[in-house]
C-alpha cells in the first residue's frame, strides 16, 4: 500500500483534472508522472534535509564557532529563519505550483531577467549539494564508521577510492531516479519515516549509555573555538564566531525546494506542495535541535572535540553498545544515501524545467523526458555528472557546504524580494496557502536574513564561495549579453492560455503517454 492517503478514484481523478488544469494555465503539458501525495512530497524535502546528514556533517560549523552557544541557542535562531523563508516560499508555490519552481516564481515576480539569475544561483547550489551530500556520506559514514566493519582501515582509503565510491553511489542516485519517481518517492518515504526513528534512537542511546554527567550550562556557554587545530574557523571575535556557527543550521535545513521542484509529480500540488516545504523545515529543526544538542552533553572533552573535527562523532558513539551501534551506523548510512538520492531527484527537475524554456546550454536535449518512465533523463544524469565533477576539488566538503548554503538561501530570496513588490500589483492571485498579514513582513526578514548569511558564508576560510560567486556572475553576464541569451530566453509561458495552446498541450501529453 502506498504510503499516501489513498482516496476515491473519482475523487483522485477530480484532483488530477484541477492539477493539470493549473499546469496548462502556466503553460506547460503534463509530461512527468503525477505519483507523489502528500507524505512524499514532505518526505523528499525531509530525506534532503536530512539532519543525520548536515547535522552530523557539518556540526564542526558550529562547535567549532562559538562553542556549545552556537548549538543551544544558534540553532534555534538559524531554524527561525528557515521557518520564516520556508513560509514565505510556500505561499509562492501555492500560487505557482510548477516543476523548478524558484525559477518560474522568480520570472513571473521579478521578469525573465531576474528569473534566470535565479535558476542559476538555484541549480548551482543544488549541484553542490548533491556533491556535499555524498562527500560526506564517503565520509565520515562510509570511511570511518562503516569500512572498519569488513576490516578496511581508514587510513588506506585514498582519494582514487573515494573518487570511485562517490561516482558509484552518484550513478546509482541517477540510475534509480531514471527509472520513475514510484521507486524514488518510496526510497524517500522509508527514509523519511527513518529518520524520525533513528534520531530518537540515536538521542536516547548516547544519553543513556554516556559516562558524562549532563550539564545543561554547556548549551549556553559561549566559548571561542575559532582559531584551534581542527576547528573550521581562523580566528575570529566571539560575535563573528556566532554568526559563523549559524551556518550549521543554514546548511542541515536547506534543500526543501525540493518540494516545489517535484509540484508536476505531486497531486493537488497547490496544497501538498507548501505543507511539504513548511513541514519538513519545522520537523527537521525540531529533531534537530534535540540531536545536536545531545551531542554537546555527552562529548567528554569540548576542547577535545573540536580538535576532532568529523571523528567527535564516532568518540560519542564508542559507549554505545557494539550491536545497537553497528544498527544505527547501517541505517544511518543509508539515510544519508536515500538524501543523495532526493538531492539529484531535486537538482535534475530543477535543470528540466529550466531547459523546457532555453534557458540552459543543450535545452533541447535537457528537457526531453523518458517516454517509459516519464522522467527526465538527460537532466539527471547531467546533474550526476556535474556533482561528481564538484567532488573532485580536494577541499570539497568545506567549500561545498557553505557555497550551496549561500547560493541556495540567496536564490530562496530572490522570488520572495520580487513578490514584495509584485504583490497585490502583478501578483493578484494566490494559492490555498497564504499568510494573509505576515507576508510582508515574512519576505522582508527573510531575504534581511539570506544577505546576512551570504556575508557570513564569504568569510574565510569560505572566502572561495566569494570568487565562485564572483565568477560565475562575470560568467552568466557574459552569456546573457555577449552571447545574446536576452533575446533568445523568453521566460515561462505565462501568457493566458488560448485554445489553439490547449490543444498542443493535449496533443503533447497524448504522445508522450503513447509511447
Amino acid at each position: 500500500m502506498d504510503a499516501n492517503t489513498l482516496e476515491p478514484a473519482a475523487e483522485q481523478a477530480g484532483h488530477a483534472d484541477q492539477d493539470v488544469s493549473l499546469l496548462h494555465k502556466m503553460g506547460y503539458a503534463q509530461e512527468l508522472s503525477r505519483r507523489m501525495g502528500a507524505f512524499s512530497n514532505f518526505a523528499v524535502s525531509f530525506s534532503l534535509i536530512c539532519i543525520l546528514s548536515g547535522g552530523i556533517t557539518s556540526f564542526q560549523m558550529g562547535f567549532s564557532a562559538a562553542g556549545g552557544a552556537s548549538i543551544g541557542l544558534g540553532w534555534p535562531l538559524g531554524s527561525l529563519f528557515a521557518l520564516v523563508v520556508a513560509a514565505a516560499m510556500a505561499q509562492i508555490a501555492s500560487s505557482y505550483p510548477t516543476a523548478g519552481g524558484l525559477y518560474h516564481w522568480g520570472s513571473i515576480l521579478g521578469g525573465k531577467t531576474w528569473g534566470w539569475l535565479t535558476a542559476w544561483l538555484n541549480l548551482l547550489g543544488l549541484v553542490f549539494v548533491v556533491a556535499a551530500i555524498n562527500y560526506g556520506t564517503y565520509d565520515p559514514f562510509f570511511r570511518t564508521l562503516i569500512a572498519p566493519m569488513f576490516g578496511v582501515k581508514p587510513d588506506s582509503l585514498g582519494w582514487l577510492d573515494q573518487t570511485i565510491f562517490l561516482t558509484l553511489i552518484t550513478a546509482s542516485q541517477a540510475f534509480l531516479n531514471h527509472r520513475g519517481i514510484r521507486i524514488t518517492s518510496k526510497i524517500t518515504d522509508l527514509s523519511g519515516y527513518l529518520i524520525f526513528v533513528v534520531t530518537v534512537v540515536l538521542v536516547v542511546s548516547l544519553l543513556a549509555y554516556s559516562p558524562v554527567k549532563l550539564d545543561l550550562s554547556r548549551l549556553y556557554t559561549f566559548t571561542n573555538f575559532t582559531g584551534t587545530d581542527g576547528g573550521a574557523w581562523p580566528k575570529q571575535t566571539m560575535a563573528m564566531a556566532f554568526l559563523s556557527g549559524l551556518l550549521l543550521t543554514a546548511y542541515t535545513i536547506t534543500g526543501f525546494d525540493a518540494s516545489a521542484h517535484t509540484s508536476e509529480e505531486t497531486h493537488e500540488a497547490a496544497r501538498n506542495v507548501p505543507r511539504g516545504i513548511v513541514g519538513s523545515v519545522f520537523w527537521s529543526t525540531t529533531f534537530g535541535y534535540v540531536m545536536v544538542c545531545a551531542f554537546v552533553l555527552v562529548m567528554p572533552d569540548l576542547g577535545a572535540a573540536v580538535k576532532q573535527g568529523t571523528g567527535f562523532f564516532e568518540a560519542i558513539l564508542a559507549p554505545i553498545p557494539t550491536p545497537l551501534r553497528i544498527v544505527i551506523e547501517l541505517l544511518m548510512f543509508f539515510i544519508n544515501y536515500a538524501c543523495g538520492l532526493a538531492a539529484v531527484t531535486s537538482t535534475s527537475r530543477m535543470m528540466f524545467a529550466f531547459a523546457r524554456d532555453g534557458g540552459l546550454p543543450g535545452s533541447k536535449w535537457l528537457r526531453k523526458v523518458n517516454p517509459a518512465h516519464r522522467t527526465p533523463g538527460a537532466a539527471i544524469w547531467t546533474s550526476a555528472v556535474l556533482a561528481i565533477a564538484a567532488t573532485l576539488y580536494g577541499d570539497a566538503f568545506t567549500v561545498l557546504s557553505a557555497g550551496s548554503a549561500v547560493f541556495l538561501f540567496v536564490s530562496y530570496a530572490m522570488p520572495i524580494a520580487a513578490g514584495i513588490f509584485a504583490e497585490g500589483r502583478t501578483w493578484t492571485e494566490k494559492g490555498p496557502f497564504q499568510l494573509g498579514k505576515l507576508s510582508k513582513p515574512f519576505a522582508i526578514a527573510a531575504v534581511g536574513g539570506a544577505l546576512i548569511l551570504a556575508y557570513v558564508g564569504i568569510q574565510p576560510p569560505n572566502e572561495k564561495v566569494l570568487y565562485l560567486i564572483g565568477g560565475l556572475l562575470v560568467v552568466l553576464l557574459a552569456i546573457w549579453y555577449v552571447g545574446g541569451v536576452r533575446h533568445r530566453f523568453a521566460g515561462p509561458p505565462i501568457a493566458q492560455p488560448s485554445r489553439e495552446r490547449e490543444q498542443q498541450l493535449s496533443l503533447a501529453e497524448h504522445e508522450i503517454s503513447a509511447k
